[in-house]
């Protein structure tokens, strides 16, 4: 396993998650975007998600090795007033050069701290059913609460269904 490390992220970041989150799209990540996703898209979309990270209702970690971003998740804040005790991990996504490193594992764990010590006892998450993360979520306490059939299509055509998890932190 390579050394790296986590620490949260800002719009400084913004071109490399861009360009991670398009590399993700092109290799199949289903991660609500289509391939070929062009980099005006990415950009806009980390822009508002970094807006959202600005205002302390979401946290968007980042993975690095050296200075180059290998890795990122999402751990959304902003739940509705009945559910202060939930959080949401989203985009979660690792550099195809670093996967099975302990990558993801890492950014999990800090995004699961961050959770705990904003209040959240409950995460959720879904991951798509075809080339998903079913298996790593299950092997980091993740529990399956059910799957949604045909639920997005997939980056490069075709419906896949989602797995959704809960943990309990």
């Amino acid at each position: 396993m390579s050394a790296f490390r986590i620490a949260p992220l800002d719009v400084s970041h913004r071109d490399a998650l861009a360009s991670l989150l398009i590399e993700t799209v092109a290799q199949g990540g289903s991660v609500s975007f289509m391939h070929p996703l062009v980099l005006d898209d990415a950009r806009a979309f980390w822009d508002a998600s970094l807006a959202q990270a600005a205002r302390d209702v979401r946290h968007i970690l980042g993975a690095f090795d050296g200075d180059t971003l290998i890795g990122t998740v999402t751990l959304h804040c902003d739940c509705p007033p009945n559910q202060p005790h939930r959080g949401e991990i989203a985009k979660m996504m690792t550099a195809a050069s670093h996967r099975g490193r302990g990558v993801g594992t890492a950014l999990l764990r800090e995004a699961e701290r961050l959770a705990r010590q904003n209040g959240r006892s409950l995460l959720v998450l879904d991951t798509a059913v075809d080339e998903g993360a079913t298996d790593f979520y299950r092997k980091l306490g993740y529990v399956l609460a059910g799957t949604i059939p045909d639920f997005a299509l997939k980056p490069h055509g075709g419906l896949t269904g989602t797995n959704i998890f809960y943990k309990y932190l």
